[in-house]
């Protein structure tokens, strides 16, 4: 019986959250009738953010406060000690009252807590929060019965001057509250949050709301960008844009999205890539061009792959793939140095080091260093067959040794590339972009760079021999006619534009959401977009 009468307790404190949106929408109703529907406001007079308000204050106290020593207390009693205090707080109060710093924040209310004729709120918004002091003196009789009716969750705009509390917290002395959008649907409890994963993903906007380090994520993120186009524009770079919608899906392998275009009565791609319309624009003589956009891949999910998500390929004119090793690394030190003030940082339990020079291998170097096995000694196809089945590395019959090569670096080396490694010279039959090695049959002129054991770059000296480009497009039509769904395949008017000439070019491409997962320390690719691909609920 005591059991029950327990587990009836708990379930009696549970909130009613049908009556918690019933009474909110009741407040609302009165707000309306009284003439204070607050969705009639169209816009409100914000001076000041939080944080910013809070450090003008500090400036400002520093400068009327410098040379004003802490009241010594030793050797007197609780009270006398008590008295000196509060003297000293009030003749500090005085000295900064006189020269007020007036504020205007808007915000949404996180805490409240109301006594009698005074009360305090905290108020958040885009740049962290600040307590507000909140009294009838203050506001006057009625504004303050309208502020004891706000709840949690309400956007407010505040009036007032800054002050620092007895207990030296910065605050706003409110002089005047606006309800400025009336909260209908309760937030998660304060204390505990927002914890289930898969609700923040959906309601990423409570998610903000509720956890202030996904608000700074996406804050990095954005510096993030504007890093890399601050950094690509100073070296004379031209930011494009190109076709989203395109009739051929290639520049990498994946398998694209699938639509079709009523007007043109045509099916179309979503693009898998940016690579091929921004070799295009160099055949037309823009030298340096990058663009920073969506792709699109019909592929699978988990922690580092989301179907769409956002690239960044540059490339230049007159270089190859060792300048672009060169920009690459200064690039990636630039982001890391903008956006987080260091260039060694953590991502978990690792310390990663972006100031010191990246480390270079070839592929068949680092194949050899972790897996035992020189492929400069492996003579063909089918030796490389017999040392994949000896070492357990699975592999299809179409397989060729530069394939096995890739297979066997994929199984036993990159989980050991922790350090930022550029992995050089990778065969030709998974490079179809690419140009050749001069000095080594079977080899192209391409680099991968490796952190935390991930791919965050792939970089090419770019071929633009027209010839040698269209039998690479054979060979991926026949892999596709295979069955090979991620297979690039022929594209015409990109072979015409070869044929047009393009200079020796250099390119790279790497994915904006890895490169925050790193700097922002997030687990998931998940964790560093907005709105990531989730199955959809059944509503």
């Amino acid at each position: 019986m005591a059991e029950q009468n327990q587990q009836n307790k708990g379930q009696a404190q549970e909130p009613d959250l049908n009556q918690i949106r019933k009474n909110k929408r009741e407040k609302l109703a009165n707000l309306q009738a009284a003439g204070k529907d607050p969705f009639q406001i169209t816009k409100y007079d914000q001076t000041h953010h939080s944080t910013d308000a809070k450090a003008e204050y500090i400036e400002l106290e520093s400068k009327l406060l410098a040379g004003r020593a802490e009241v010594n207390t030793d050797g007197m009693d609780e009270a006398t000690a008590r008295a000196a205090l509060n003297e000293d707080y009030n003749e500090r109060r005085a000295i900064m009252d006189a020269q007020p710093i007036n504020v205007s924040i808007a915000g949404r209310i996180m805490l409240k807590r109301v006594m009698g004729k005074a009360s305090f709120c905290n108020v958040s918004d885009l740049k962290g929060d600040v307590q507000v002091y909140v009294s009838k003196d203050g506001l006057g009789e009625e504004a303050y019965a309208d502020f004891k009716k706000y709840d949690v969750g309400d956007i407010v705009g505040v009036k007032g001057y800054m002050f620092r509390t007895q207990k030296g917290e910065i605050s706003i002395h409110a002089t005047e509250t606006t309800l400025l959008s009336k909260n209908l649907q309760p937030l998660p409890e304060k204390f505990h949050g927002l914890t289930n994963t898969d609700i923040r993903y959906r309601q990423r906007y409570t998610d903000l709301i509720m956890n202030p380090e996904v608000k700074d994520t996406f804050v990095k993120r954005s510096k993030i960008i504007s890093s890399i186009r601050h950094y690509l524009d100073a070296l004379g770079f031209m930011e494009v844009e190109t076709p989203m919608l395109v009739a051929n899906a290639g520049g990498a392998a994946a398998r694209p999205f699938q639509t079709h275009f009523n007007a043109l009565d045509e099916d179309l791609n979503l693009r898998i890539s940016l690579e091929l319309y921004l070799k295009r624009l160099i055949v037309g003589g823009l030298e340096r061009v990058y663009e920073i956009g969506r792709v699109f891949r019909n592929e699978g999910l988990d922690t580092r792959h989301n179907p769409e998500f956002t690239l960044m390929e540059l490339y230049q004119a007159y270089t190859d793939y060792y300048g672009m090793m060169d920009l690459t690394e200064n690039m990636f030190r630039h982001v890391a140095q903008e956006v987080l003030g260091t260039t060694t940082f953590n991502y978990g339990e690792l310390t990663l080091d972006f100031g010191k020079p990246f480390e270079r291998m070839t592929m068949i170097d680092a194949v050899k260093k972790y897996a035992g096995v020189d492929f400069d000694q492996i003579a063909d196809d089918d030796a490389a067959k017999a040392i994949a089945k000896e070492k357990g590395v699975a592999f299809e019959a179409h397989h060729k040794k530069g394939d096995i090569l890739n297979l066997f670096f994929e199984e036993f080396v990159e989980e050991h590339l922790l350090q930022p490694t550029f992995v050089m010279d990778h065969p030709i039959e998974i490079s179809p972009l690419t140009k050749k090695k001069p000095d080594k049959e079977g080899y192209v002129e391409r680099f991968e760079l490796f952190v935390n054991g991930w791919e965050m770059c792939n970089a090419y000296s770019e071929l633009n021999d027209p010839i040698d480009q269209r039998e690479r497009f054979k060979a991926q039509d026949a892999l596709a006619d295979m069955g090979d769904e991620e297979a690039n395949h022929t594209d015409e008017d990109f072979l015409n534009a070869l044929e047009i000439g393009m200079a020796p070019t250099g390119g790279i491409g790497y994915g904006i959401d890895r490169l925050t997962m790193l700097l922002t320390d997030s687990p998931a690719i998940r964790d560093v977009l907005l709105f990531p691909t989730l199955k959809s609920q059944n509503l």
